[in-house]
């Protein structure tokens, strides 16, 4: 089976997605299931994983509507308040939606502290006793944080998105890989080979921009514990969702078959349960 491990779905509205700015004029409209349908098709994908973009649970809704009336929806990465009080009772409200499998916050958009602090952490530790996963949205900048938070959190299924974001356009990569080494010594950490384009020339990346990360993730994580993601659509920003796809595929075309096949889908399926249903 080979899965589109991190994209998203919204219906653009100014005021909730302010964070898409007038530099970003190519996916400020609707992004629905019929958007992205053909280019799965196109790629021989099979189905996706379908992560929040808003912070809300109706966000979380919303997401599962879609899945229900999609079968290659094959799973929601939803939104909830961790810290709240009432958690138990917003996670016992989606008990029935077997395509929730896991959840995710804008950590890159909180202030220093937020990811390590006490509630935070209880919050997702709750998630870990219902069976569920957390998708971990960092930047370079925060990788100290989010090893403080893996050490919190031994045991319970975790994956760092966009490979934390390092600074490609920049070409910075030893602070990025020298908490990276720490990241990967978590064995029960996996990560998304996602949101590479964005965080390079927009206009200008072209693929050896992208060999030194590829490399270190390859060698530190292994095939076992990477996950190909297309973040479409804001993917869109820097490159079509062909262009995405080719640049993991055409990376990875020299490994093994069996190798390959868990970085296009098999380590998502692992990871998120998706062959529970």
């Amino acid at each position: 089976m080979r899965i589109d491990a991190h994209q998203h779905f919204w219906q653009f509205d100014p005021v909730r997605d302010a964070w898409i700015d007038d530099s970003m004029q190519v996916i400020r409209r609707d992004f629905l299931p019929a958007d992205l349908a053909p280019l799965l098709e196109e790629k021989g994908v099979d189905g996706c994983v379908a992560v929040q973009a808003d912070q809300s649970l109706d966000e979380t809704r919303f997401l599962l509507n879609l899945a229900e009336e999609n079968d290659w929806i094959k799973a929601v990465v939803g939104w909830f308040d961790l810290k709240a009080e009432d958690l138990e009772a917003q996670l016992d409200h989606f008990l029935d939606h077997k395509k929730l499998v896991g959840a995710r916050h804008i950590l890159e958009a909180e202030p220093h502290g937020f990811m390590s602090s006490p509630d935070f952490v209880s919050g997702v530790k709750k998630l870990a006793r219902r069976g569920m996963t957390y998708d971990i949205l960092s930047r370079e900048s925060q990788l100290e944080e989010v090893n403080l938070l893996l050490h919190k959190l031994p045991e319970m299924k975790l994956v760092v998105d966009h490979m934390s974001k390092p600074k490609i356009k920049e070409a910075s990569f030893d602070h990025w890989a020298k908490q990276m080494i720490e990241v990967a010594a978590h064995d029960h950490v996996t990560l998304k080979l996602s949101g590479l384009v964005t965080e390079a020339d927009w206009s200008n990346w072209k693929k050896e921009d992208f060999i030194p990360y590829l490399d270190f993730c390859l060698d530190h994580f292994g095939p076992d514990r990477l996950m190909y993601g297309s973040d479409w659509p804001v993917c869109l920003l820097a490159g079509s969702y062909a262009q995405v796809h080719d640049l993991i595929q055409g990376y990875i075309s020299t490994l093994s078959e069996s190798e390959q096949a868990k970085i296009m889908g098999g380590t998502a399926a692992q990871f998120y349960g998706l062959s529970l249903y």
